[in-house]
């Protein structure tokens, strides 16, 4: 890529008046459309140094209306930054739909900033990122500015001399320039890698400012014409279980039970044993992701309460969810997941989650047929980057029998104390209930990975549930830390 491209390409003062006039019209108003049709857009740019960034940026923006874009500026990870899964500070930046994001340095910092290609797994991520937004509505265009070692050296040597512009240059910067021709190498494997039908690669010659500021500003107005032009695609989801197929749900014996002198005897000791786990894995900076899903009054709530009673409050955080609200509606959904992922040495608990677009969005209509079908590969992708972090990841589903979900609702409605939890929202749900119970197996059948399986918690008995719960999370936090201290 980087081979054919023309360094020689100039553009005089008039061409490019001529021509970028009419064009920050253009842009202008193609703003104003992709807002009006909530249009997500994301501008990557990465190049060599001092190759001409900052001006580009300054020329694609100055047409714009600052209050529909953000610019985003990403080096090495700072201390906090380190402590969650590489995307996670890239998922908090991405635009809501309608605005742009415009991003000096971008996810592709992992990859760049290394003498040699990077391995395949952070290709395959950054590929993954980036078509889970492309996927959602967004244009997503990347421009990598290339000039040659000679002209790199003469204005790195030009900005030497400038005590303004002095300290941009670093020795970092002269040794990579010193390994142009093998930095080169890992450009291009960059750049092959990761160039899609949903995220090119547009290489632009920079050795003339201009002749840049306008292949850039041109390409952007292209891609957003193209993207108003698209029509919503229609897909037909087939159902891949066969109706005849066993669902985990009905293998599970739900007339377990546990006696009271168990629980009284086993619950404190589990209690004061996670209390124990906490303390140990936050100097080891090992963070703990639970996930509660289950049928309404399956117990999640009481079960949550039960595992935290004992455990350092300051080590944990309990976040309920429910319908995405505000800024929550205007973007990709995995995103307010990501802005709550834990950090290392800290446990989040998520009473429900991402898992809503498969069950209660698809069941609702709230995501169409295609959004929600495409969901299962994202969650596992997604599960798959929190635990390839080092993320020990739990799931529960808490199952009851649909006779025991009615003694429980029944029982809500006569007790004053309880009454808050039962509403017309439980009863209709429950009419759904085969509906539910499908799309639950689909769910579980889908996404239960060797990296994330799914634990089906017997909650007929509330008692057994907690116990459960709480050994499973213990057993988990338990082989995180062996594999931790293995190895050293």
């Amino acid at each position: 890529m980087l081979e054919t491209v023309d360094l020689d390409a100039t553009l005089s003062k008039e061409e490019f008046k001529k021509a970028h006039d009419p064009l920050d019209l253009r842009l202008a108003e193609l703003q104003r459309q992709v807002r009006a049709a909530g249009i997500p857009l994301l501008v990557v740019f990465e190049g060599w140094e001092a190759a001409g960034v900052g001006t580009a940026i300054s020329r694609l923006l100055s047409p714009l209306d600052p209050r529909g874009y953000k610019v985003h500026t990403f080096q090495t990870p700072t201390e906090t930054e380190a402590l969650y899964p590489p995307m996670w500070r890239y998922w908090l930046t991405t635009p809501a739909r309608g605005l742009i994001a415009i991003y000096d340095g971008s996810w592709y910092w992992e990859a760049l900033k290394r003498d040699k290609p990077a391995g395949p797994e952070i290709y395959e991520r950054v590929r993954t990122f980036e078509r889970q937004l492309a996927d959602d509505g967004a244009v997503i265009l990347k421009f990598w500015l290339h000039i040659s070692s000679r002209e790199q050296a003469k204005r790195f040597k030009k900005m030497k001399d400038d005590p303004a512009l002095a300290w941009k240059i670093s020795k970092e910067d002269w040794r990579r320039h010193r390994k142009y021709k093998s930095y080169c190498q890992v450009v291009e494997t960059t750049l092959r890698e990761t160039s899609t039908a949903y995220a090119p690669w547009t290489v632009v010659p920079a050795h003339d400012l201009r002749y840049a500021c306008l292949t850039i500003d041109e390409t952007v107005g292209q891609a957003l014409e193209t993207a108003l032009q698209r029509k919503p695609q229609t897909v037909s989801v087939v159902p891949s279980r066969l109706p005849k197929r066993v669902s985990p749900l009905d293998k599970v014996d739900l007339n377990i039970s546990v006696t009271h002198e168990e629980y009284s005897r086993e619950m404190p000791r589990l209690q004061k044993e996670l209390l124990r786990l906490e303390h140990l894995i936050y100097p080891k900076r090992i963070p703990v992701a639970i996930v509660y899903e289950g049928w309404d009054a399956a117990g999640k709530g009481g079960n949550i309460k039960r595992l935290i009673t004992g455990m350092d409050h300051r080590g944990f955080e309990v976040i309920p969810f429910a319908a995405p609200e505000g800024d929550e509606r205007t973007h990709h959904y995995l995103w307010r997941f990501w802005r709550r992922v834990p950090k290392g040495g800290h446990i989040t608990i998520f009473d429900r989650s991402w898992y809503g677009r498969v069950m209660v969005e698809r069941i609702e209509g709230f995501a169409t047929p295609e959004a929600w079908g495409r969901a299962y590969r994202e969650i596992n992708e997604f599960e798959q980057e929190l635990t390839s972090a080092g993320i020990v990841l739990v799931k529960f589903w808490i199952h009851i029998s649909k006779e025991e979900q009615l003694k429980r609702f029944r029982l809500r409605e006569k007790t004053p104390y309880k009454q808050w939890k039962i509403t017309d929202e439980d009863w209709r749900n429950r009419k759904q209930w085969d509906a539910y119970h499908a799309a639950v197996t689909e769910m579980i059948e889908k996404t239960s990975t060797v990296n994330a399986p799914w634990t089906i918690v017997e909650g007929n008995d509330k008692k057994h549930a907690r116990l459960k719960a709480l050994k499973t999370v213990a057993a988990a936090i338990e082989r995180a830390l062996k594999r931790k201290n293995g190895r050293k």
